[in-house]
């Protein structure tokens, strides 16, 4: 399944800085926009870049989307009321988890 996002998306992401909530490091927005926690260390940060990166290319692949309520992984939908955004267990997160960058 394509993505029509892919067309929205060019090159490098852009990365935004700002204080996200809690402990979230990083999140990516359904346009490949990756907003990163300006609390983070450069090397978390980078770190971050690279996990978010993963979930760019799923975007764009049509692998995955979001809105307010739900997570679409591969055509299934993920209540995000009963999951804990950001779980490793989670199949979209196991992947950027795999592949992100370690330093």
């Amino acid at each position: 399944m394509k993505s029509n996002v892919d067309s929205l998306i060019k090159g490098e992401p852009v990365i935004v800085k700002k204080n996200l909530a809690g402990d979230v490091h990083g999140e990516t927005l359904n346009d490949g926009t990756i907003v990163i926690n300006k609390k983070l260390s450069p090397i978390q940060q980078k770190i971050a870049i690279s996990h978010e990166k993963v979930h760019v290319d799923q975007i764009k692949r049509g692998d995955l989307s979001y809105d307010d309520d739900f997570v679409y992984w591969k055509g299934k939908k993920y209540p995000r009321s009963s999951m804990k955004e950001g779980a490793k267990n989670l199949p979209w997160e196991k992947e950027a988890y795999n592949k992100q960058k370690k330093k």
